[in-house]
């Protein structure tokens, strides 16, 4: 059997990161490990069209997360923060000055709960997004549609991570730490704050893989299925929800949200220059 579409982009992306690690990685056994990473899942990729298995309709979910982690390789050891100097006063305008904060949390702690659970659904929005297709594709349109959704989905999400070495930065939390923050704290927001602090990258927030992530598989819904756009459709607004709540929860700069908005457009690109394929 021959590699998917979605499987040479996964191959190609990581053999990027392993030619540029040198760049980035001016020292160290690290600036090597892309390299390998890049060999292990090409194998791996190559391996598994030895046989059909359903195990190739998930693994690009554990090739994403392989991708996100190695970013944090690409963590610069000094930066001066002026992009997020430059950021910061588009963000205070959206919150303070048209008055974004007072408006979530004008219903008290109900708006702000749930744009905390939106944050942190991304970490399943791509395998909840995968269920949806299948239940939702005859058996004959199946293959056809997991193709054209991974393909989305890994242009938009590994189009964002692509970016990160270019952009070191750190979120306006920590880089403005007690500033701008929300007024209202939940149990949602706690939760997010410890998943950061023991699974977060500090190489880049630029762009948000969040946005990007979850607007690439709205748009990967929506061309997958476009005789049941309501699905997509959904998860775009959810998406604009995750967009809300990165620039609110301040894990993210406005600036980032809308170049993962835009970052996520390359999933059109990449379904409409491939040819289909069962």
């Amino acid at each position: 059997m021959r590699l998917r579409p979605y499987e040479w982009l996964i191959i190609a992306y990581f053999t990027y990161v392993a030619a540029i690690a040198p760049i980035f990685i001016t020292h160290g056994e690290t600036r090597w490990l892309p390299a390998a990473v890049a060999a292990v899942v090409a194998a791996i990729l190559l391996g598994l069209t030895r046989f059909y298995s359903i195990l190739r309709d998930w693994v690009p979910i554990a090739c994403t997360l392989a991708a996100y982690r190695e970013m944090n390789w690409f963590t610069p050891s000094v930066r001066d923060h002026h992009l997020e100097r430059a950021w910061i006063l588009w963000d205070r305008w959206l919150l303070d000055t048209e008055h974004l904060r007072a408006a979530i949390e004008s219903l008290g702690a109900l708006l702000p709960s749930c744009l905390e659970i939106c944050y942190v659904l991304v970490y399943a929005i791509a395998p909840i997004s995968l269920t949806i297709l299948f239940l939702n594709s005859p058996p004959n349109l199946r293959r056809q549609r997991v193709n054209i959704f991974w393909l989305a989905y890994i242009a938009g999400t590994l189009g964002a991570y692509a970016l990160f070495p270019y952009f070191p930065s750190d979120p306006p939390r920590t880089v403005f730490e007690g500033a701008d923050l929300p007024t209202v704290i939940t149990v949602f927001r706690r939760f997010n704050l410890t998943i950061l602090g023991k699974y977060g990258i500090h190489s880049s927030v630029f762009p948000s893989a969040h946005v990007s992530a979850a607007f690439s598989c709205a748009w990967g819904l929506l061309m997958a299925m476009p005789d049941r756009r309501r699905y997509g459709s959904m998860v775009a607004v959810y998406a604009s929800l995750v967009a809300i709540a990165t620039i609110y929860g301040r894990y993210h700069y406005a600036t980032d949200a809308l170049a993962g908005l835009s970052i996520s457009l390359l999933a059109f690109v990449a379904v409409h220059m491939t040819p289909s394929q069962d």
